[in-house]
């Protein structure tokens, strides 16, 4: 039987000029390099220049998506930014993107979710696209989280960068077939009981500022692995895959452990996985378009490629996207 599949048409990434190294962080915060390395597999971060907003990253990156899909800006009608550090309270960087970028119908707007963001912001694209409300959409996962940060915590200064990633999608009528390109599944959880173990401390509703970033990194680790593992699981018993058959696996860009931790769990070689912490850092909601654009540059998606892609952040938020290329 048909069916409509949102199928990805393209993708692009933006990463600020500026790299701030390990080595450079040791001479303003009690750390090293090897310390960093050895608990986290970062090794850089990109940091947005003075001036230089969300929504610039996220349109720069959006820009390159269209141009590799071959689709004009207007021919959007829905834009979707992932971010939890928005230009402004309000309007959504994503009205300020669309604006960008020119496209002039259809719906933007904003989703929060911290680092599960982009898989959030798929699932509601997808969920539009096979609707039939719309055509084309645009999701963006575009984070400044150097301007959250308390630069004085080493213990969560290291972990974060700026980025920008962006996917181009199409509503198409798929086969409804096991090898139907397009998104197969998407999977997304939340558990508000765990919310004061990754937070920001401020808002404008409570303190009136934008506040500093908080974690208790041990608790999220521990959660994080059996969280996402079973995300996982659970969106492949629902599309009949099983985990040697994913081609590529993008997880969200957190912790060199925790992926490590994710991928003997289920059985998904080394090879197989993008990772692109060591350059990027954690770039929460824009890690994963980040990986995806990465892993294009490098040849790895061809057509018919089954990917798996996967995230959990504060809140605690989780989820899991299965997509054919």
């Amino acid at each position: 039987m048909a069916v409509i599949r949102s199928v990805i048409r393209g993708v692009g990434a933006y990463l600020p000029k500026r790299i701030l190294t390990n080595a450079e962080l040791a001479k303003t915060v009690d750390t090293t390099d090897e310390w960093i390395v050895e608990r986290t597999g970062i090794r850089a971060r990109h940091i947005a220049a003075d001036g230089e907003y969300t929504s610039d990253l996220g349109a720069h990156a959006a820009r390159q998506a269209l141009v590799r899909a071959g689709i004009d800006p207007v021919e959007i009608d829905l834009v979707i930014c992932a971010t939890a550090t928005p230009d402004r309270t309000f309007p959504a960087t994503a009205v300020r993107i669309q604006n960008m970028l020119g496209v002039t119908k259809g719906a933007a707007f904003d989703v929060q979710a911290v680092c599960s963001g982009f898989v959030y912001a798929m699932a509601t694209a997808d969920a539009f696209l096979r609707t039939g409300q719309f055509k084309r959409a645009i999701v963006i996962g575009a984070e400044t989280f150097s301007r959250i940060l308390d630069w004085e915590d080493r213990t969560t200064c290291v972990l974060f960068g700026d980025g920008a990633g962006a996917v181009v999608l199409e509503a198409q009528p798929q086969t409804g077939g096991r090898n139907d390109r397009g998104i197969l599944s998407t999977t997304i959880r939340s558990d508000g009981r765990y919310e004061d173990l990754l937070y920001v401390d401020g808002g404008p509703s409570t303190t009136k500022t934008v506040g500093h970033l908080r974690m208790n990194g041990r608790e999220v680790f521990r959660h994080a692995v059996q969280k996402i593992s079973g995300v996982i699981e659970e969106t492949l018993v629902t599309t009949g895959y099983a985990a040697n058959e994913i081609d590529l696996f993008v997880p969200h860009q957190a912790n060199k452990r925790i992926l490590d931790g994710i991928a003997k769990k289920l059985g998904i070689p080394e090879n197989r996985i993008v990772v692109t912490l060591a350059e990027h850092g954690n770039t929460s909601a824009a890690s994963i378009p980040l990986a995806l654009n990465h892993a294009f540059e490098r040849h790895l998606l061809g057509e018919g490629k089954l990917v798996l892609m996967e995230s959990m952040g504060g809140g605690f938020t989780w989820g899991a996207v299965l997509a054919r290329w």
